[in-house]
C-alpha cells in the first residue's frame, strides 16, 4: 500500500474554487546541505508558507497554533530544496514507525505536490515520513494516484522539543515543466497529523467538488534555470542459485543496464537492456475454475513506473508483454512435451513520455520479446525436435493525450502486437473523451474502439465497443448513468485483457456522502448501483444487479462498512458452457448476498480486520459464506507482523466440467469448493535505508463434484450418465519471500532475497488443510532460489564533475 493518502482521496475526492495562495521563492548559490536542521543563509531570508487549513476530515478547520505547519522554499540550477517545520506541542507522542521505501507505515508525514506546468491535471507527489521514509506517487485528474511512480530525490528529518523538520532536495530530473525562462508552478504542501487521523493542506483542497489539481497554490519565483543534462545509467548485476529436490544447484549470473535520458525538460527516454525480473513479486496464483482467465498484477518496475498515459482507456495489459506462450504444440503419436517454458523472454524494452506546454501528452511504448519454443520427445525412439510455442514478437502502444481547460481531455490510443511469421498480429486503436465543466459540477466521457486481428487462418477479424457516461460529480448527493456496446468481433487480447463480447449494457448511480463530520461519523457514504446487461443475438439478458454499499469511519477512527448484491431475476450464462461462439448459454438462478466489514484504528498497537459474508442463490442447498480475519501488531517502530485468514465455501455450486466433441453435448457438475488462504506480512526496519521483509502465503482450494449434468439448448440441465471422468480437483500452493534490502546511495540498492515455492494440482486428494499444508512443504515439492542484486545508480552530471 503506497500511502493513505489514496484513502484520503476516496473520502475527499475534491476540489472546491477557493482563493489560491501563492508563494515566491529566491535563487540560491549555497550548498544546502539536507540534513533537516536549516542551518543554511538561504532559509533565514525564504517565504514561509504556513495557515494551513484541515482537508480531512473537518474540512476547512483552521489548524491550531500549537501544532502549526511551516515551509520555506529555494532552489538553485539543479534542484528545488524545501525546509518543513512541523509544531507539536507533545513531541514524545510523534509517531515515527520505520518502514521500507514507499510504505509509511504508522507516522506523520509531510507532502510536497508541485503541478509544472501549473494545468491542475498532473502532480508530482513527494512525501516524506516522521521516521524518514519517502514515498513518491505521480497525481492525474483521470486516474488518480500511480503509486508505482519513482523518482529519485533526497530527504531528511530531525525530531525536535518543539515538534519535528523535514529538509528536502527534488532534482529537476523528477519533474517535469516547460522551457519558459519565468516559471509558474502549481503547488501545494499537505501535513499527515497521524495521531489525530487529520490532513491538512496549504492551499485548501475543498471536498464539494470531485477534483483536486486545480486546487494548488503557486509557487514564483524561480527563474532563468539552467538545467543539467538528465542522463541517468543503472547497471545491474544479479545471481541466483536454483534448486530442487529433482536438478543439481545450479548458478545464473545475468547483467543490464537501465537508461534513463531527458530529451528536454518535459519529455523522456526510459530503456531497459537484458532486463532482470527475478526478485518481483509471486503472483497470488488461485484454483481457476471460471471461463474467464486470472489477471495479475504487474511487478515488473519498468511496466508500473510512470505509465499514467498508457493506461489510458484500458486497452494495455502489461503481463502480456513477456507473458505465458500463444501456441500450444501439436504432438504426433508417441510425442510428449519434455520441456517448455512457462513465460516468453524480454528481450529490451523502451517508453518515451511526456506532455508539452500545450497540455499534449505524448506517449510511445515498444517491447521485443524472443522466439520460444518446446521440445518434443518420441516416446519410442527418444528422438526429439523443437515445436514454435511463440514467435518473436513486437508490442507497441501509442498515445495522444490533449487537456484542456484544466480539467478536460481528448485522447488516442492504438496497441499493436506483431509477431513473426504466420503468427497472430491484433491492433486496437480508441478514441476517448472526458469532459467537465467549468466548474468540476458535471462529466461527461466516453470512447469507441475498434479492433483488427488477422493471421487467424480465417477471415480476418474485426470489431468495435464504445461507451458513454454522464454524471454529477460535486456536492453531498451525486449521480450518473450510461450504456456500453461491445460488438461480436471486438478482441483487445493480443496487448489487453478481454473477458466479454457481443453485449451492451446499461448502468446507473448515486450516493450520498458528509462533507464535515458529525457528532457520530469522521467518514459515512452510501453508494447504490443498477447494472443490466444484454446478449447482442438474442436480447437475453446476462447480467441484472443491484448493488448497495456504506461505508463510515466512527470519531475514533475505526471503519465499518456493509452492503448486498442481488441478481433479482434469472439470466442467461454465454460464457461458462466453453463454446468458442458463444452460443449455448445456462440459465442462472436469482441470489441475494450480503457483509460486513470491520477495520479498527491502524494507529494502535494492535488493530484487528474482520469480514464475514454470505450469499444465498434461489436453488436448493446453494450458498456462498465466508469470513477474512485479519490481525496486526506493532511490537516496534522497527518491527510489525499481519496475518490474515481468508475462509470460503461454495456449497452446490454448478461449474463447467467437460464436453463430448462428436456429439456437442455440453456437461455440468454440482460441486461443494472450499478454499483456505493463510498470509503472513512482516518487516523489520533497522533505518529508512535497510530493512528485512518477509511474506508468506498458503493457498489451498478443492472442489468434490457430486452429480452431472448435460446442458440443454434452452439452458437447463438434465442428470446424465455419459460423464464418467474425475473432475475432483484441488490446487494447493506455497509461497515464501525473505528479503533485504539496502539503499545504499539514492537510487542504489543491494537486495538479498531467499525465495521457496510449491505448487501442486491433483485430482485425488484429502480434504483437510494440515496433511495437504505437510505435503505442500515437502522438501520433494519445493524449488529454492536464493539471489543477490545489486543496482548502482549513475548521473551523467557526476561522472562530468569527477571528469573535470
Amino acid at each position: 500500500m503506497k500511502s493513505v493518502f489514496s484513502l484520503v482521496l476516496v473520502f475527499a475526492f475534491c476540489f472546491g474554487y477557493s482563493q489560491k495562495k501563492s508563494l515566491t521563492t529566491q535563487f540560491t548559490t549555497e550548498k544546502i546541505i539536507i540534513d533537516g536542521k536549516f542551518d543554511e543563509a538561504a532559509w533565514l531570508k525564504a517565504d514561509v508558507a504556513k495557515d494551513f487549513v484541515m482537508w480531512m476530515p473537518d474540512n476547512g478547520k483552521a489548524e491550531p497554533k500549537e501544532r502549526r505547519t511551516e515551509i520555506k522554499v529555494t532552489y538553485d540550477n539543479e534542484a528545488v530544496y524545501f525546509a518543513a517545520t512541523m509544531y507539536d506541542d507533545e513531541p514524545g507522542k510523534i509517531l515515527k514507525e520505520l518502514s521500507q521505501r514507499d510504505n509509511s507505515g504508522t507516522a506523520d508525514r509531510v507532502g510536497i505536490f508541485i503541478n509544472g506546468y501549473n494545468d491542475g491535471q498532473q502532480e508530482f507527489s513527494f512525501i516524506l515520513s516522521a521516521a524518514g521514509v519517502q514515498e513518491d506517487f505521480l497525481f492525474t485528474e483521470s486516474n488518480g494516484e500511480d503509486s508505482s511512480w519513482n523518482a529519485i530525490w533526497e530527504g531528511k528529518t530531525q525530531i525536535t522539543d518543539f515538534g519535528w523538520t523535514a529538509e528536502i532536495r527534488i532534482p529537476y530530473a523528477a519533474l517535469r515543466f516547460s522551457t519558459e525562462k519565468k516559471q509558474t508552478w502549481g503547488i501545494n504542501f499537505i501535513r499527515d497529523f497521524k495521531r489525530t487521523r487529520s490532513f491538512y493542506s496549504w492551499n485548501l483542497i475543498d471536498n464539494k467538488i470531485n477534483s483536486r489539481g486545480n486546487q494548488e497554490g503557486v509557487l514564483n519565483g524561480i527563474e532563468n534555470i539552467k538545467t543539467p543534462t538528465r542522463l541517468f545509467l543503472i547497471p545491474y548485476s544479479s545471481f541466483y542459485l536454483n534448486s530442487n529436490a529433482n536438478q543439481k544447484t545450479k548458478g545464473d549470473l545475468k547483467g543490464g543496464v537501465d537508461i534513463k535520458y531527458g530529451i528536454n525538460d518535459a519529455f523522456t527516454l526510459d530503456a531497459i537492456l537484458v532486463p532482470d525480473f527475478g526478485q518481483t513479486a509471486f503472483d497470488n496464483v488461485i484454483l481457476n475454475l471460471s471461463p474467464f482467465e486470472q489477471k495479475f498484477n504487474e511487478n515488473r518496475p519498468f511496466f508500473t513506473e510512470g505509465t499514467e498515459l498508457f493506461s489510458k482507456g484500458n486497452l494495455f495489459y502489461s503481463r502480456r508483454i513477456g507473458g505465458s506462450p500463444s501456441i500450444s504444440p501439436e504432438l504426433s503419436a508417441n510425442e510428449s512435451i519434455t520441456e517448455s517454458p512457462g513465460k516468453v523472454n524480454l528481450l529490451n524494452a523502451l517508453k518515451i513520455s511526456g506532455r508539452t506546454k500545450n497540455g499534449l501528452g505524448i506517449g510511445v511504448l515498444n517491447a521485443v520479446t524472443e522466439k520460444t519454443e518446446a521440445i518434443i520427445t518420441n516416446d519410442i525412439t527418444g528422438a526429439t525436435r523443437k515445436s514454435l510455442i511463440e514467435p518473436l514478437a513486437n508490442y507497441n502502444v501509442f498515445v495522444l493525450d490533449q487537456r484542456f481547460r484544466k480539467n478536460s481531455s481528448v485522447s488516442f490510443i492504438n496497441t499493436n502486437v506483431t509477431r513473426n511469421g504466420s503468427g497472430r498480429d491484433g491492433n486496437v486503436s480508441a478514441l476517448l473523451f472526458d469532459l467537465n465543466t467549468k466548474k468540476n459540477t458535471y462529466n461527461l466521457s466516453g470512447d469507441y474502439k475498434y479492433s483488427f486481428v488477422n493471421g487467424l487462418g480465417v477471415e480476418n477479424k474485426k470489431g468495435f465497443s464504445s461507451s458513454i457516461t454522464f454524471g454529477e460529480t460535486s456536492g453531498k448527493f451525486q449521480y450518473g448513468g450510461g450504456a456500453e456496446y461491445v460488438s461480436k468481433g471486438f478482441d483487445n487480447d493480443d496487448m489487453g485483457i478481454q473477458f466479454q463480447n457481443n453485449y451492451h449494457s446499461f448502468y446507473s448511480n448515486g450516493s450520498y456522502r458528509i462533507l464535515n463530520p458529525t457528532a457520530t461519523f469522521n467518514m459515512f457514504n452510501i453508494y447504490m448501483n443498477l447494472y443490466s446487461e444484454f446478449d447482442n443475438r438474442t436480447g437475453r439478458i446476462q447480467q441484472g444487479m443491484v448493488n448497495f454499499n456504506l461505508n463510515s469511519v466512527n470519531k475514533k477512527n475505526h471503519y465499518f462498512g456493509g452492503g448486498f448484491n442481488a441478481r433479482p431475476i434469472k439470466t442467461s450464462d454465454f460464457y461458462e458452457p466453453r463454446t468458442s461462439d458463444q452460443s449455448r448459454y445456462i440459465q442462472m438462478p436469482e441470489f441475494i448476498s450480503t457483509y460486513l466489514y470491520y477495520s479498527s484504528n491502524s494507529n494502535n498497537k494492535f488493530a484487528f480486520d474482520f469480514n464475514p459474508f454470505i450469499s444465498f442463490v434461489n436453488e436448493k442447498n446453494r450458498r456462498n459464506y465466508g469470513v477474512v480475519i485479519g490481525p496486526r501488531y506493532r511490537f516496534s517502530d522497527h518491527f510489525s507482523l499481519s496475518y490474515n485468514f481468508d475462509f470460503s465455501k461454495q456449497d452446490n455450486n454448478l461449474g463447467y466440467v467437460g464436453n463430448d466433441s462428436a456429439t456437442n453435448e455440453i456437461f455440468m457438475g454440482r460441486r461443494d469448493r472450499t478454499t483456505y488462504v493463510n498470509t503472513l506480512q512482516g518487516k523489520f526496519t533497522l533505518n529508512s535505508e535497510m530493512n528485512f521483509n518477509l511474506s508468506l502465503r498458503h493457498y489451498l482450494s478443492f472442489a468434490d463434484y457430486s452429480q452431472y449434468y448435460s446442458l440443454q439448448n434452452d439452458g437447463t440441465l438434465r442428470s446424465t450418465s455419459n460423464f464418467t471422468q474425475n473432475s475432483n480437483s484441488i490446487f494447493n500452493a506455497w509461497n515464501l519471500d525473505l528479503s533485504y534490502s539496502w539503499w545504499f546511495a539514492p537510487g542504489s540498492q543491494v537486495s538479498i532475497l531467499y525465495r521457496n515455492n510449491a505448487a501442486l494440482f491433483e485430482n485425488e486428494f484429502k480434504r483437510d488443510l494440515g496433511s495437504n499444508f505437510e505435503k505442500v512443504i515437502d522438501k520433494n515439492n519445493l524449488n529454492h532460489v536464493f539471489s543477490i542484486s545489486v543496482r548502482y545508480f549513475i548521473d551523467y552530471n557526476s561522472l562530468k564533475k569527477n571528469d573535470k
